[in-house]
């Protein structure tokens, strides 16, 4: 019932993610005699149109320390910082941006990380890379080992990953993936052979913002592994770890 509500909540993020897309999009007014829109992100590109007092434009997206622009009859251009930081929210106060880093952190497409855990007793560790499709909903594939007293493992999973505020320092996030595990045993007493098995889990998680391009993340699993005999194992996966952002 819960893999059923966690798809649930999956798809109405992303329904959300599209009808809501363009209003994800900030207006501002600008305040200054004029706004100057260049043809591209750099002091060496030509004005090519001027934003009037009183009109609004929305922020398409940064890039350092230029943010790409559209004003209500559709023209598109490229303004630098202290420009924009002289606009006026639709509140009526001063744009307030965040430093470039942290920007990127509420933007961010690629992450690429690490992490080590407990894995029902056994030690865990992981790597992993993923890529947001949409601000709240993300893939993560990750390759995992386990090293357990009597038996160690490698483990590969596929994931979708929902953000519900992509935007927090502290950012939850909500896991339901599937993968398969092979499980070697370490003992010699008797014959013993590999096992494959494929498995399911769905957890939650925090990322924590920490500086430039990096973030730590705490994640829970719970991770069902199938048997043959249908004899499944249920496992509770706990990690901490640390990710590069892009």
């Amino acid at each position: 019932m819960f893999y059923q509500g966690f798809l649930l909540f999956c798809s109405l993020l992303l329904l959300v993610n599209f009808a809501q897309a363009e209003d994800d999009y900030l207006r501002v007014k600008v305040a200054d005699p004029y706004l100057e829109m260049q043809t591209g992100a750099g002091s060496g590109y030509p004005v090519y149109y001027v934003v009037e007092r009183g009109d609004w434009v929305q922020i398409l997206k940064r890039k350092t320390e230029w943010f790409k622009v559209r004003t209500e009859r559709g023209m598109e251009g490229w303004v630098r910082r202290e420009q924009m930081e002289q606009t006026l929210t639709p509140a009526g106060t001063l744009l307030e941006l965040p430093d470039v880093a942290e920007g990127d952190f509420v933007r961010r497409r690629w992450e690429m990380g690490i992490s080590t855990g407990d894995f029902s007793g056994a030690t865990i560790i992981s790597a992993w890379s993923g890529y947001g499709f949409t601000r709240n909903l993300s893939v993560e594939l990750s390759a995992s080992h386990v090293l357990g007293s009597y038996s160690s493992s490698i483990m590969g999973n596929i994931a979708l990953l929902a953000h519900p505020f992509p935007e927090w320092r502290f950012s939850p996030y909500f896991s339901l993936g599937t993968g398969v595990i092979k499980t070697t045993p370490k003992t010699s007493l008797v014959q013993t052979r590999d096992r494959i098995n494929n498995n399911t889990h769905v957890g939650v998680g925090l990322r924590v913002y920490l500086a430039k391009r990096f973030i730590m993340r705490l994640d829970y699993k719970n991770l069902v592994i199938f048997s043959s005999q249908d004899d499944n194992q249920e496992i509770n996966v706990w990690q901490i770890g640390f990710a590069a952002f892009y």
